[in-house]
């Protein structure tokens, strides 16, 4: 099967794991995984299953769905079928007494049938373990960001100003994009780590859309079909000139992602104030990027950038109105939305080869939301950027 992921980097995952759990949970004994892509993370497989770590043994993979598939396509050492939890337990002579669990992900009903037949007296959360854990990308995982990244580049920037014409909805825009993501190399979905958080293909607006409220915690907007489906785009929503097009997607390859917006403008160029506004936002980028060194704090970066912005400037700054979120940036990985975030009360030193999406944007009242996102990877020299250098507004006539 193509691409496995070699047992040396499993490995490396796993004692990097074991590491940070010894530093930060010195009295750790047993670490249950269910989520299917800490699952594909540590094992190079999405079964239906848990991983059981323990402290003084080798890791064991128990797979409900599919046995056979996750042995052809994983080279863990030790993948275990199951029927149910049961069998798991049959095999421990003694069940552990405290367990550390994604407690992010695990839903009541599963936590309840799992402590059934692990019946342990207490639990412990380990996400910022593991996130932090995948947080520091290797050679191999860097390959796949990279290959999302120049992917997202020739979408972005090449071809969406070809889908872009007058009259064409927001909606059939979006269905023609995601024909042009998969041939150009997505590999279909953007995975968030949010909870209950889908996007279909973009977070994508004309004109005054870009600045539509949703429940999605990033600066822009969109109107989506309706509201059950508060993504995608309007079906009524027609392209006309002098229309901003705003699009922010996220591109997968092997399971890796990379997240960048572009924004157009179509039919004639807009006012040199909002093309002013919008540069300030790639500049603002660029600082940033400058400061993604490792042993930097992304506290600081935040907090240098924002006490920098005039309280003008700051007014619909990353998010139109009330919706503002508190942050510049966030780690992409196996989902667009990782740990660590540029934000306040993120205190720990960056490390080389972290990966963030650095999103600067500003809502502007009946013209829609303009800035810029790319990916940037941790170097000694600043972000190395790997989804494209075009500062946007892209005239499209």
């Amino acid at each position: 099967m193509k691409n496995l992921i070699p047992l040396t980097e499993l490995d490396r995952r796993m004692n990097r794991f074991r590491q940070i759990m010894d530093t930060q949970n010195p009295e750790w004994e047993t670490v249950v995984i269910f989520n299917k892509l800490n699952l594909l993370y540590f094992t190079g497989s999405m079964p239906d299953g848990m991983l059981i770590i323990e402290r003084n043994k080798e890791a064991s993979l128990w797979v409900r769905r599919s046995y056979e598939r996750t042995r052809e396509e994983s080279e863990f050492p030790d993948i275990k079928p199951m029927g149910s939890y049961r069998d798991a337990a049959s095999s421990f002579k003694q069940l552990p007494r405290e367990v550390y669990l994604e407690t992010e992900f695990v839903p009541l009903a599963m936590f309840k049938r799992f402590q059934k037949h692990f019946p342990f007296e207490a639990f412990k959360p380990i996400d910022f373990q593991v996130a932090m854990t995948r947080a520091v990308k290797s050679p191999l995982e860097l390959s796949f960001m990279e290959q999302a990244g120049a992917n997202h580049q020739r979408v972005l920037e090449e071809r969406v100003p070809e889908l872009l014409r007058e009259g064409i909805t927001e909606a059939d825009f979006a269905g023609k994009l995601f024909q042009v993501m998969v041939e150009e190399g997505h590999q279909g979905v953007a995975r968030f780590g949010m909870f209950d958080t889908e996007i279909a293909v973009a977070q994508l607006g004309f004109g005054e859309s870009s600045l539509y409220p949703t429940n999605f915690d990033g600066p822009g907007g969109n109107r989506g079909l309706n509201a059950a489906v508060p993504s995608l785009g309007s079906r009524d929503r027609k392209l006309k000139k002098g229309d901003l097009v705003f699009v922010d997607m996220g591109m997968g390859v092997n399971g890796y992602h990379s997240d960048k917006t572009m924004t157009y403008m179509f039919g004639k160029p807009l006012s040199e104030e909002i093309q002013k506004t919008h540069r300030q936002c790639v500049d603002i980028q660029n600082q940033v990027a400058e400061m993604l060194k490792p042993g930097n704090v992304p506290e600081n970066i935040y907090e240098t950038i924002m006490d920098g912005l005039s309280p003008e400037f700051q007014e619909n700054f990353m998010g139109y109105g009330n919706r503002q979120v508190k942050f510049l940036g966030h780690g992409i990985g196996l989902t667009v939305d990782e740990l660590p975030v540029l934000a306040q009360k993120f205190t720990a030193p960056l490390e080389e080869n972290m990966v963030f999406a650095v999103e600067p944007k500003k809502g502007i009242e009946g013209v829609g939301m303009v800035g810029i996102e790319n990916t940037f990877v941790v170097t000694p020299e600043g972000g190395r950027c790997i989804t494209g250098d075009n500062p946007g507004l892209i005239l499209v006539e």
